[in-house]
């Protein structure tokens, strides 16, 4: 493994951390100030491909990387698009079920859990309510 990519896949390890390839460039950076945002962002793709960070698909537009490799699930702020991990037991049995309701073989899932982190649930209160796209209902979350 190169430097750079053990360097990238090191600030991946952060438990619970959901970071954009703009910030493991930002965080890489100071300990390789020579990096590209491209070389980030290749190494994150190589990475992702042979299975030691997940790419999360998510509503709400951002690409974000996730070092945590054990099946759980996301949480995400309808309102400022923050993510956090979800401490729920795997549904194991969604694959076969949606596989014997299709004709499709299922080869994995995503499910994403939209609603509002604490700091925009308190900031609810003051204003209107949601205002970020993705708030309302969709059919996000399956992969």
């Amino acid at each position: 493994m190169t430097r750079q990519r053990r360097v990238i896949l090191d600030q991946m390890r952060t438990p619970g951390e959901h970071l954009t390839a703009d910030e493991v460039y930002e965080r890489v950076r100071r300990r390789l100030p020579s990096i590209s945002l491209g070389t980030v962002y290749r190494n994150l793709e190589i990475l992702s491909r042979v299975g030691r960070i997940r790419k999360l698909h998510l509503g709400g537009g951002r690409r974000l990387y996730d070092g945590g490799l054990h099946r759980h699930y996301h949480v995400r702020c309808v309102r400022c698009g923050r993510v956090a991990d979800v401490s729920a037991e795997p549904m194991g049995n969604l694959d076969a079920a949606a596989g014997g309701l299709s004709d499709f073989e299922i080869l994995d899932h995503e499910l994403e859990f939209r609603g509002l982190c604490p700091a925009c649930r308190g900031a609810a209160g003051r204003d209107d309510g949601p205002s970020a796209p993705g708030g309302g209902p969709s059919a996000e979350g399956s992969a």
